[in-house]
């Protein structure tokens, strides 16, 4: 699978979201809908943006006992998105069952993927506020296998983490990866950093931005900067 750059459009309303996107006459990027729209506007914002011809990861990280995570995702199957996630710590039969819900009738389904640990997770913080006492390392390459048990496409994790996702799960086990910044950009809430050309080596399938993109005054520059670094 062809690398891509996706654009986190953390936005709070639509109006904010469309102006953004107006902003890319010549692209149609790949754009993540996270919770803060998705809950703002709901469905039709996400068949709006579909409409207008772009890529969708829907970013909602589900986790519920495995019934309503299937039915759950029974429901976001009919938005024709092309990505979905999950949190894997939702155990593997939740996972299985969220596949069996997203697939529709004809066979046909979103790439699922889960989040292993997010990218604000530091190894201190996880002991801390998880009581998870594993090297993080080890703790997200555990959650990797266990999503590639459940049948899954892919995982969430950092970009610095993306190689050894491939030596344990297979290079057909796609890699998305959020805490990525341009050199010298500010890293934010973001602990488990890289830059796209950093990502780019290490191994990243996908890649998301939001602020480095969205939060620049020369959006569309930035992106193509990005796809230039990372998916060339």
């Amino acid at each position: 699978m062809k690398r891509d750059v996706i654009i986190a459009c953390d936005f709070a309303d639509r109006a904010t979201t469309l102006n953004f996107l107006d902003k890319f006459t010549e692209e149609k990027p790949f754009v993540k809908i996270g919770m803060e729209l998705f809950y703002a506007e709901g469905p039709e914002m996400v068949r709006e943006i579909k409409a207008r011809g772009h890529k969708i990861f829907l970013d909602l990280k589900l986790c519920d006992i495995p019934n309503t995570v299937k039915k759950a995702m029974a429901v976001l199957s009919k938005l024709d998105v092309d990505m979905v996630n999950l949190h894997a710590f939702g155990t593997i039969d939740m996972m299985k069952a969220a596949l069996e819900g997203l697939t529709r009738p004809d066979g046909t389904r979103p790439l699922l993927i889960a989040v292993t640990q997010l990218t604000s997770t530091s190894q201190e913080r996880m002991e801390h506020d998880q009581m998870i006492y594993k090297p993080l390392l080890e703790v997200v390459m555990h959650y990797a296998a266990c999503a590639k048990e459940a049948g899954l496409d892919g995982v969430v994790c950092s970009p610095l983490e993306a190689q050894k996702v491939h030596e344990v799960c297979g290079n057909a086990f796609l890699t998305v990866t959020p805490g990525v910044r341009f050199a010298g950009g500010d890293v934010g809430d973001q602990v488990r950093v890289a830059t796209p050309e950093r990502a780019k080596e290490i191994g990243s399938d996908f890649i998301v931005m939001g602020r480095p993109i969205t939060a620049d005054a020369d959006p569309v520059g930035a992106y193509r900067r990005a796809m230039k670094e990372f998916a060339e």
